[in-house]
């Protein structure tokens, strides 16, 4: 396995089915946080649905449309970024984020989705990396310019979260803006 220092004691890590109890765990922490904008907290509501959820996306890493990492600070779970669509022959991905309230702040999630949208320009060779982000996610939508991102449009009551149709904003970045940012 492997570690990357995101400085001030953070790190990014693969998020595996055999971190269930810690990834529950961190659910359970940041549940109505993270659920204010996203699934993810509805997804992970007990060890079984935790570790199913954590399959999920070893099995898409095994098939290489999908990749979940999680971010650690001082050694606790605390949030995490992901490709939960990615499909290297069409050169299109899309990448996501979340974090639980005692994380937030500090940078984390842009250090974190910078790596790994870097690595899916430069090591697969990805021509669009894309971000959707509720409208009222302000923290996410700074991330998304952050990280060069250029906001394309909002797609209308695109999904049904909770029993309520929700708004999505799209964001990307095509690899030679990533190119000329990333010099």
């Amino acid at each position: 396995m492997f570690a990357i220092s995101l400085g001030d004691g953070a790190e990014l890590r693969p998020l595996e089915p055999w971190r269930a109890e810690e990834f529950l765990a961190h659910m359970d922490r940041g549940r109505d946080f993270i659920g204010a904008h996203m699934e993810l907290p509805d997804l992970a509501t007990d060890l079984d649905s935790a570790r199913s959820y954590l399959q999920l996306y070893a099995d898409k890493a095994a098939s290489d449309t999908g990749r979940l990492y999680g971010i650690w600070l001082d050694g606790t779970l605390v949030g995490g970024v992901s490709f939960p669509k990615f499909d290297a022959a069409a050169g299109i991905c899309e990448a996501g984020c979340w974090l639980e309230p005692a994380a937030t702040g500090r940078g984390l999630v842009g250090r974190a989705a910078r790596l790994i949208i870097d690595w899916a320009f430069n090591e697969r060779g990805i021509h669009r990396v894309q971000w959707f982000v509720s409208p009222n996610n302000t923290p996410s939508i700074n991330v998304a310019k952050r990280l060069g991102m250029t906001r394309e449009g909002t797609l209308r009551e695109t999904y049904l979260y909770r029993g309520v149709r929700h708004d999505a904003e799209v964001w990307s970045v095509l690899a030679p803006e990533w190119q000329v940012l990333d010099s």
